[in-house]
């Protein structure tokens, strides 16, 4: 789960670290208001939305007094952004926040992250801050360092100075850097983080460290226990979709493909994706339907997959480990009855009690294409949609 900058920056406070003094506001009336109570030279004002790259796109602006920025605050509410990370659609500015600028001295990255390959907490930190990392890493890697933390052992004073030690800061400024990490380390633990990124974190010219950007992720899986981050949730940020499917418990993910894809397990899932690429189409989207797939759900699915309009087929890819192809395959005739499917349908079963399953497809009544493997389920549909 994302969230919004100014909610990142209040937890990152709460935890300890240095952030600007500033506020949010759904309206230009209570940004104003708000703005005025806060003391500073100029005015920094940002589009709330959860993407990247929003200073590019017109999102971030600067302003010298209360007039420019009640007029950039009317330009920005509303206006679309379009960044690297929104896709082509951009996405509407519903909130704005306001902060107090800051006198800068150097620009810094950091960011905290879970290392699956490593069961470990990495922190990656560079001097380059400000930029695109990924960037950073292709043009000058050598000014990326990261630092692996095992979560059994914590973090000690050590492992901070290893983390800061390419921001090369001195006296109270190195004592503010490790002071920073541990407070880092700790939220991302107490929240079940994904993910923690500051960029920049700034040097101020009084010597000061500051988080002036920061963007966080959390585990979905661990949100349950988590009842304040949940709170923070802007369904406004979220494809329609992917809510909906929340509510059936479906894993689904939109892709900009044209295939709808319905399957029993992640990997699974993966695996049907790359075989739809590998016959020269695109998926539509990651569902995974999970174990028990009833009625139900697999109509839930279908309705999610069909209000996609560049869908143009459908492949449905079962195996039947626990839960068997007859009760599955039953489930998707009577949803597909129920919902009038317009487009290709093609289905592949396998384990317990396929041959059941198929001939339950088979009898259906229904223009329903089976298939006998992976690729020949992928060939099929391919074809039926061109």
């Amino acid at each position: 789960m994302n969230i919004h900058e100014h909610q990142a920056k209040k937890i990152l406070k709460k935890y300890g670290a240095n952030v600007p003094e500033g506020d949010f506001a759904f309206t230009v009336k209570e940004l104003i208001e708000k703005a005025k109570k806060i003391k500073t030279e100029k005015y920094v004002l940002k589009a709330q939305i959860h993407a990247g790259g929003r200073g590019k796109a017109g999102g971030v602006k600067i302003l010298n007094n209360i007039e420019e920025l009640t007029d950039a605050a009317k330009e920005m509410l509303g206006k679309t952004l379009i960044t690297h990370q929104t896709g082509p659609n951009g996405k509407e500015v519903k909130r704005l926040y306001i902060e107090e600028s800051s006198k800068i001295k150097k620009e810094f990255y950091l960011s905290c992250l879970i290392d699956r390959a490593s069961s470990k907490i990495a922190f990656i930190s560079s001097d380059q801050g400000g930029m695109d990392i990924e960037e950073v890493a292709t043009t000058n890697p050598e000014k990326i360092i990261t630092t692996k933390v095992d979560y059994l052992e914590g973090i000690d004073e050590d492992s901070c100075k290893r983390i800061i030690k390419i921001f090369n800061l001195k006296d109270n400024a190195e004592i503010q850097g490790v002071n920073l990490i541990k407070s880092i380390y700790k939220m991302f633990i107490s929240t079940d983080a994904n993910l923690v990124e500051i960029n920049p974190l700034i040097l101020t010219e009084d010597e000061n460290l500051i988080c002036l950007d920061a963007k966080m992720n959390f585990d979905d899986n661990s949100i349950f226990r988590q009842p304040e981050i949940q709170s923070l949730r802007d369904l406004n940020e979220e494809d329609p979709s992917e809510i909906e499917a929340s509510k059936h418990d479906l894993a689904y993910i939109k892709l900009d493909g044209s295939i709808g894809c319905m399957v029993n397990g992640a990997g699974l899932a993966m695996a049907t994706m790359d075989i739809i690429k590998l016959f020269g189409q695109e998926p539509a989207n990651f569902l995974d339907v999970g174990g028990g797939a009833s009625k139900e759900k697999v109509s839930a699915a279908f309705k999610i997959i069909l209000s996609d309009k560049n869908v143009k087929g459908i492949l449905i890819n079962i195996f039947g480990g626990i839960m068997r192809c007859d009760i599955l395959a039953q489930g998707v005739v009577e949803a597909a009855k129920e919902i009038n499917i317009n487009v290709p349908l093609v289905v592949r079963l396998a384990g317990t009690n396929y041959q059941e399953g198929k001939l339950i497809l088979d009898n259906s009544g229904l223009k329903i294409i089976s298939a006998s493997d992976l690729s020949d389920a992928a060939n099929k549909i391919v074809k039926a949609i061109k």
